[in-house]
C-alpha cells in the first residue's frame, strides 16, 4: 500500500538538471482525506534548472518558491530565475551555514550522523521552520515548491512537519523521505556528465552526508511524539498558530 503511494507516477518530476522535485500529493490522513496533488512541491537545488525545466516548473502552476539554503549558497550558485519567470521568491535559511563548513562529529553510521543533525537541527533552527511553514499558510502563495540543496535535510524536515500537521501517518512520511535516496542517485549520475566538478564535490563528502536512510526519519519524528505528545503539539510550541494549521488542512487536504 505505502508502494503504491509513494511510487505513483505522478510523485516525480521529470526535469533535465533537478532531480528530486516531487509532488506532496496523494497521501492519505488520519481523518479520511488525502493531500492534494499539483498544490505542494518538494525539491533539490532550483539553481540549477535550464530554462525548459523551469518553464515546466511554471507550467505546474507554482506561484512560490522557497529557497531554505544558506546566504552563502545563495551567493555562490545563485537561485531560481527569478528575474524571467513570475513566481514570488522567499529566502528563508534554516541553517546558517552547511555542514561541510563545520565541524561535525566523528559518526560513521549514517543513521546515527543523520539523527545527530536532524536534532542539532530542530533544537537551533526550529523558528525557522515555524516560519516557512507560516508562509507556505498565507494567502495567494499555492502552488509553492520548497527546497535546499538536495531536497533531503532541510527540506525533508520541513517536509515531515507539514505532512505531519495534514495528519499523515510517520510511516508514510518517512518513505517520502526515504525517496530522496534514488533522487541523490539521479543527482549524482547527471553531475558527472554535466557538471563535474559538482561530482567531485560529492566524491570527496563524507558518505554519511549524502544519505536519506528513512530509519533516522523515523526516530526523529519519535522524538517528538515522545517530548511534545504529537508532532502538531511540537510546531505549536516553536511558534506555529493553531490557526495556521487549520489553514493549511483546509488548502492542501481534499476528500479521499
Amino acid at each position: 500500500m505505502i508502494d503504491e503511494l509513494i511510487y505513483d507516477s505522478r510523485r516525480l518530476v521529470a526535469l533535465k538538471a533537478v532531480h528530486n522535485f516531487r509532488d506532496m500529493g496523494g497521501y492519505p490522513t488520519e481523518n479520511g482525506q488525502t493531500t492534494k496533488w499539483r498544490t505542494l512541491y518538494r525539491a533539490d537545488g532550483l539553481y540549477r534548472l535550464t530554462p525548459e525545466d523551469a518553464q515546466a516548473v511554471i507550467a505546474l502552476g507554482v506561484r512560490t518558491v522557497i529557497d531554505l539554503r544558506t546566504h552563502r549558497e545563495v551567493e555562490n550558485r545563485g537561485t531560481f530565475p527569478v528575474e524571467k519567470f513570475p513566481v514570488t521568491f522567499h529566502h528563508l535559511p534554516i541553517i546558517d551555514t552547511t555542514w561541510n563548513d563545520n565541524q561535525t562529529p566523528d559518526i560513521e553510521d549514517a543513521v546515527e550522523f543523520l539523527v545527530w543533525a536532524y536534532r542539532d537541527m530542530l533544537k537551533i533552527a526550529s523558528p525557522r521552520f515555524a516560519e516557512a511553514i507560516e508562509v507556505i499558510a498565507s494567502t495567494d502563495v499555492l502552488p509553492v515548491v520548497f527546497h535546499c540543496a538536495a531536497g533531503k535535510d532541510r527540506t525533508g524536515i520541513l517536509a515531515a512537519l507539514i505532512l505531519a500537521m495534514l495528519g499523515v501517518a510517520d510511516d508514510i512520511i518517512c518513505a517520502d523521505y526515504g525517496l530522496t535516496q534514488a533522487g541523490m542517485q539521479r543527482l549524482l549520475a547527471w553531475a558527472k556528465i554535466n557538471q563535474p566538478e559538482l561530482a567531485v564535490t560529492y566524491a570527496q563528502m563524507p558518505a554519511r552526508f549524502a544519505a536519506a536512510d528513512p530509519r533516522a526519519m523515523a526516530i526523529i519524528l519519535n522524538d517528538l511524539h515522545t517530548k511534545y505528545g504529537s508532532i502538531q503539539n511540537f510546531v505549536l510550541e516553536i511558534g506555529v498558530t493553531q490557526a495556521t494549521t487549520s489553514i493549511l488542512r483546509n488548502s492542501l487536504l481534499a476528500p479521499l
